[in-house]
């Protein structure tokens, strides 16, 4: 039987329909978990951390190669479904929650202290919450060694994106800042149940043992950042100044000091540009 038709079954099943204010699409491309798996470079002794596997279709690839899975579903429509596919497996774990609320810091202790050798994060995530999800998994500190997630292509260009690309956002920095990103495969919207309106892409984020760049006060950076692409029209001058970072003179006199041009635009920086001017305020303070 095809994914379309096991989909189509179990969803008759138990007498549901995807839930879109969860943004729920069921991926029934066999080819595209295939490239899921092969990505994510799964070994026996890897906890893989699967946030909301919906109805199983990948999860079913991730017990087969994986010493443990746990999995995070907010549905509760769902917990039946994977429960019942699933109890067989002695390395299947289910917690019904919201990921942006478990303590996954505590949880990965826990496995690793059981012998789990290393945590990857795999997952088909919602559009509506793909950046704090990513976010969270990155600014926690988690001990993981990759994330492979599937989220919306547009998206996944402003996340895969080098600093100041076309494409690039202040999550971008952020992502680069981390990890090393890479897009694996593109995923056209006739991939899942119901269709949705855009097109998808699977990523790979790859976590660094310590940020790309030096900094002083990686709080800092990342306000810097974030003030830059509230008003990307704006010159890097202005968008500071608005946003109360300090007097335009001593904007203005940190630009000429550092070699920049009083009308370069934040989008245009690359992070190690960032990290210097926040490096620089922070030297400034402390004098």
């Amino acid at each position: 039987m095809n994914l379309y038709n096991e989909t189509k079954n179990i969803l008759k099943k138990y007498n549901i329909s995807a839930n879109k204010k969860l943004g729920q699409n069921f991926l029934i491309n066999e080819e595209v978990i295939e490239e899921i798996i092969k990505a994510s470079n799964i070994k026996k002794e890897d906890l893989i951390i699967e946030i909301g596997p919906g109805l199983g279709t990948l999860t079913q690839k991730l017990l087969d190669n994986a010493g443990k899975v746990i999995c995070i579903e907010l549905d509760t429509r769902m917990i039946e479904i994977l429960n019942d596919r699933f109890k067989l497996y002695n390395n299947f774990e289910l917690i019904n929650d919201d990921v942006l609320k478990v303590d996954l810091n505590n949880l990965i202790k826990k496995e690793k202290n059981e012998g789990i050798v290393s945590v990857k994060i795999v997952a088909n995530l919602p559009y509506y919450i793909t950046t704090p999800i990513i976010m969270k998994l990155l600014e926690e500190r988690l001990d993981i060694e990759s994330i492979t997630v599937m989220v919306q292509k547009e998206v996944a260009d402003r996340l895969i994106d080098i600093p100041g690309g076309k494409n690039s956002g202040a999550i971008t920095y952020a992502i680069n800042y981390y990890t090393k990103p890479e897009k694996i495969i593109d995923v056209p919207n006739t991939s899942f149940l119901p269709s949705p309106e855009v097109n998808s892409s699977v990523i790979k984020l790859k976590v660094l043992d310590s940020p790309s760049v030096r900094v002083k006060n990686e709080e800092l950076l990342f306000k810097i950042i974030k003030l830059s692409f509230m008003q990307k029209r704006k010159t890097l001058l202005n968008a500071l100044t608005n946003g109360k970072l300090e007097s335009k003179v001593e904007i203005e006199k940190m630009l000429t000091n550092l070699g920049f041009d009083s009308n370069v635009r934040g989008e245009k920086l690359s992070l190690e540009d960032f990290a210097k001017i926040a490096d620089y305020w922070v030297k400034k303070l402390t004098k």
